[in-house]
């Protein structure tokens, strides 16, 4: 399969693209050997190893796994921070190309291992051509897969230690066309937050309901309940999301059981409609079970915040785009509910998180699954020709921001 596309190859970075096919077969390494999060010791090793061989001073151990590599360019006082993912899914791959995930229960189904040979890519032009002013940190993370690896690293003093002025990230999307990027200042991705209710009632033979107290029709108007925060609480301008995903009760046919298990998800763009549902919610549980004699147990928990684009570093990063790929392929980008841990950096510095398409699926070779390639998909794969792509996009922005300085958005 080709490692480019046709019409982007005159704006690719010639050195970045002379070495695709190197960074490829890395990056089908990585896939081959996905790791889950906080697990990555041989994707870091990987990391480290190759940067340290292309001369970049490296960092580990924030978060657990994390790196961080260093490209010093001429003096200057600015610095950017460029991310990639480096964790795996908790799933097992359905594609047999040579490949393919080698330990049944984890996969590469997000492009994370795209994500790090990009990042990759750009640092090896990076550091072979340090014709910029300032600092290029580059961050490869652990456990954005649920684990908060973007928190840790935080938390571990990445930014004490790096003190970049704006960090970004970037993130394949499946069914954008491939090489076309998509961005939008404000909220893009969703906050992530999960609950889990246990109603208690009375349990007793199932042909005697009388005798006890049913807290499966208690639930059942939670349910319902739950969905008239968001048409009657919620603005109607607001967005959110309140997913009832799991209900488990009972063990037999004829018994009504002692109590019933909730579980599920809420999302929202914004902290004041998450304030909102989750107090919603737990008045309507309380009360309700209450209503009907039961006892209920509420607990919420918050995990990603929304991830919230900064507008100059968006804008910044629009210009860019435009400018390595042409106008017609940058697109406005549509949020999504989905959740990325990249919020944790933006809630600490400015920064922007864009995504740049990964096709239809027709770049997959021979031995994929017949499932679509869509993230988190058993048949998904990277598009390998995004590799140089991506990397000249990051090559471009970090010369951009350290040699223009961020009140500048043209070209001089």
């Amino acid at each position: 399969m080709s490692t480019t596309l046709p019409d982007l190859a005159d704006r690719l970075l010639p050195d970045v693209a002379r070495h695709t096919a190197d960074i490829q077969a890395l990056r089908r390494d990585l896939h081959a050997h996905p790791e889950l999060c906080f697990e990555e010791v041989r994707t870091s090793d990987l990391v480290a190893d190759t940067l340290t061989g292309w001369g970049v001073e490296v960092h580990r151990g924030l978060g657990k796994t994390g790196v961080v590599g260093v490209i010093q360019g001429r003096p200057g006082p600015r610095a950017i921070g460029l991310r990639a993912d480096m964790d795996a899914l908790p799933m097992t791959e359905h594609n047999t190309f040579a490949h393919a995930s080698r330990h049944p229960g984890r996969m590469h189904a997000c492009g994370h291992d795209g994500h790090t040979a990009m990042l990759l890519a750009a640092a090896r032009h990076l550091a072979s051509n340090r014709d910029f002013d300032g600092t290029v940190y580059l961050v490869f993370q652990p456990a954005e897969e649920g684990g908060g690896g973007a928190r840790e690293m935080i938390r571990d003093g990445l930014f004490e230690r790096f003190p970049m002025d704006a960090i970004f990230g970037m993130h394949n999307w499946p069914g954008l066309p491939a090489g076309t990027f998509a961005i939008k200042d404000g909220p893009c991705f969703a906050s992530s937050n999960d609950f889990t209710i246990r109603i208690e009632g009375k349990g007793c033979h199932g042909a005697m309901p009388h005798l006890g107290i049913d807290p499966v029709p208690v639930a059942c108007q939670l349910v319902q309940a739950f969905q008239t925060i968001l048409t009657r609480n919620l603005k109607p301008v607001e967005t959110g999301v309140i997913s009832v995903t799991m209900i488990e009760a009972g063990e037999a046919t004829n018994v009504i059981p002692e109590a019933v298990t909730m579980r599920g998800t809420v999302r929202t763009f914004t902290h004041e409609a998450l304030d909102l549902i989750e107090q919603r919610m737990r008045e309507i549980t309380t009360q309700l079970c209450a209503a009907f004699g039961t006892q209920a147990d509420f607990d919420f928990h918050r995990n990603y915040p929304p991830t919230i684009n900064h507008p100059h570093e968006t804008a910044f990063a629009r210009q860019v785009m435009t400018e390595v790929v042409g106008p017609e392929r940058v697109q406005a980008f549509e949020p999504t509910m989905g959740a990325e841990d990249f919020s944790f950096f933006l809630q600490h510095k400015p920064g922007a998180y864009f995504v740049i398409g990964n096709g239809d699926g027709a770049h997959r070779e021979g031995g994929h699954g017949l499932g679509p390639c869509m993230l988190h998909n058993p048949s998904y794969d990277f598009n390998d020709a995004l590799i140089p792509v991506g990397a000249t996009f990051w090559v471009a922005l970090a010369r951009r921001w350290l040699n223009l300085g961020v009140g500048k958005l043209t070209s001089p």
